[in-house]
């Protein structure tokens, strides 16, 4: 397979979430940050590169069987093998990456791209058409040492992969990539503790030049969500949920809303639903 050597341009903003580790919750992220933007009335598309996972083509699944009317939901493309996109509800097939977000790009404002935890000329290219670029680091993996966060951040020359995507991606239309590594799936307590405890992690920021993002503390609540096709964002009631939301469901609304707006993504000032869509009342609260 041979991939273009330069990154072609695209109208919409790209996100690419990108790691060379497994389960750092990459799809989870990329989920989020796609009904995020939906919610602000961004057109989105989400491409599912990890042909043998497919987790997020697993969520996209779930979100349209629930079958509810007030869930948006994206344009979906996953890979049929290589660098293969196959659009799922309108069966269109693209057979090369840049074709396929040339084309979505053109009708979408944003482009939500879940990688998997792999090395290739494909991967690397992909990599090289992000405007932004988000590396979920396992937070269970590693304490707060500088050499734990290396490893996961630089582990199977992923910050050389980093590196040669920027150097392309500025040959090719001297635009930068926005870098953001976010702490993730930490332990409730140090997500209560977000930020104190990043010392190594912020070290790294200043040598390989990305940003420090809090992330998504490890909660069932994702994973149950999950199973529904639904997001923290999404309307969380009796009729979604099957029981009634708790405080766990508001934690984590406060949590999600937390990262995107550290993110920085291409939505103006106050455009951002505050609060998230359908906040849970006091009377939920109370039932806890």
């Amino acid at each position: 397979m041979s991939v273009e050597s330069s990154p072609q341009p695209a109208s919409a903003h790209v996100i690419v979430l990108g790691s060379h580790k497994d389960g750092a919750g990459k799809s989870t992220i990329a989920m989020h940050v796609a009904v995020a933007l939906l919610n602000c009335g961004q057109r989105v598309a989400t491409i599912d590169l990890d042909a043998q996972r497919r987790t997020l083509t697993q969520y996209i699944v779930h979100r349209r069987a629930a079958g509810s009317s007030e869930l948006r939901r994206t344009t979906h493309l996953v890979s049929t093998g290589g660098s293969r996109l196959l659009v799922e509800e309108e069966g269109i097939e693209f057979f090369s990456i840049v074709d396929a977000v040339a084309s979505i790009g053109a009708t979408h404002d944003v482009i939500v791209v879940d990688t998997p935890a792999s090395d290739s000329d494909l991967i690397r290219f992909v990599h090289s058409l992000a405007d932004t670029l988000i590396t979920p680091l396992d937070h269970r993996l590693n304490g707060d040492t500088a050499g734990a966060h290396d490893a996961q951040v630089t582990g199977s020359r992923y910050a050389e992969l980093v590196r040669g995507a920027r150097q392309r991606r500025n040959r090719a239309d001297s635009k930068s990539i926005d870098w953001v590594v976010v702490r993730n799936r930490l332990s409730a307590a140090e997500a209560r503790d977000a930020g104190a405890s990043s010392k190594g992690l912020n070290e790294l920021a200043g040598r390989l030049g990305f940003r420090c993002v809090e992330g998504l503390a490890e909660r069932a609540v994702y994973g149950e969500l999950f199973a529904r096709g639904l997001t923290v964002l999404d309307r969380l009631d009796q009729a979604t949920l099957g029981v009634p939301p708790n405080l766990a469901h508001v934690t984590a609304q406060r949590e999600v809303a937390s990262l995107i707006t550290g993110l920085a993504l291409p939505v103006g000032p106050g455009q951002w639903p505050s609060p998230p869509i359908a906040p849970l009342g006091e009377h939920d609260l109370l039932k806890t």
